[in-house]
C-alpha cells in the first residue's frame, strides 16, 4: 500500500488519482501510526515551508516520517514535500525541516524582471542514473510551481537540475531510499506518470 501524507497542504487528489489510474493501491494517511502499514510513502505539498513543518509537527508526522525513512522503504517528496526533506527552510521564517537530506531551502535568486513563482513547463538535466527515471526521455519538460529552491549540502545528493533565468537549481534530490522532486510528476503527463510508476515499483535500492 502506498501512503499519501495528508497534513492539510498537499495536492492529494491529483496524486491519488494518478496512482489509481496506474493501477496502484494507495491511501490518504492522516494518522502517523498508519505509516507502519505502508510499503512506500509520498509527501506532497503546496504552500509555505514553515506552515507545512508546523502542520507535520502538530500532527505527529515528523518522528513517524523519520522512522519510515530509517526503515529504508521508499519515500518521495513532491514540490514542498521535497523541500521539507532538507535541514532548514526560510519561508517565511527560518525553521528546521526533516533533515533527511542535508541542505537548505532558499528563495530563488532570479533577475528583477523574471516572474516568480516559477510556473509552467521546463526541462531537467539528469546528473546520474536512478530507478525513478528509467524509461523517461532526457528531452522532456515537466511542470513546476515554486518560488524557493533546495540547495543540498552534498552535491552527490542532487539527482537532476533545471535552469530558470540566471540560476541552475536542484529539481531532484536523492539519498538512499529518500527522493524528492521539485516538479509535479502528477501534472507532467506521460513522463510524470512513468516517474510515479517507477517509484511505486522501486524497492528503495540504487
Amino acid at each position: 500500500m502506498i501512503g499519501i501524507i495528508d497534513y492539510g497542504m498537499g495536492n492529494l487528489r491529483s496524486v491519488y488519482n494518478t496512482l489509481t489510474f496506474l493501477g496502484f493501491d494507495s491511501v490518504v494517511v492522516a494518522d502517523p501510526a498508519l505509516l507502519a502499514d505502508c510499503s512506500r510513502v509520498i509527501l506532497p505539498g503546496v504552500g509555505a515551508y514553515a506552515m507545512a513543518v508546523d502542520n507535520l509537527n502538530r500532527l505527529g508526522f515528523f518522528p513517524a516520517l523519520k522512522q519510515f525513512a530509517q526503515s529504508q522503504k521508499p519515500l518521495l517528496g513532491i514540490c514542498l514535500g521535497m523541500q521539507m526533506l532538507s535541514s532548514t527552510g526560510s519561508e517565511p521564517s527560518p525553521c528546521e525541516g526533516l533533515g533527511l537530506i542535508e541542505g537548505e531551502v532558499v528563495p530563488m535568486n532570479v533577475g528583477v524582471t523574471t516572474p516568480l513563482p516559477h510556473v509552467g513547463w521546463n526541462s531537467f538535466k539528469l546528473l546520474h542514473e536512478h530507478p525513478l527515471f528509467e524509461g523517461v526521455s532526457k528531452e522532456v519538460d515537466v511542470y513546476f510551481v515554486h518560488s524557493y529552491c533546495f540547495k543540498p549540502k552534498n552535491e552527490r545528493d542532487v539527482l537532476c537540475t533545471t535552469e530558470y533565468d540566471n540560476i541552475i537549481f536542484a529539481s531532484g534530490v536523492a539519498r538512499g531510499s529518500v527522493v524528492g522532486l521539485q516538479f509535479h510528476p502528477e501534472k507532467s503527463q506521460k513522463s510524470g506518470m512513468r516517474i510515479l510508476e517507477n517509484f511505486c515499483n522501486w524497492d528503495g535500492l540504487c
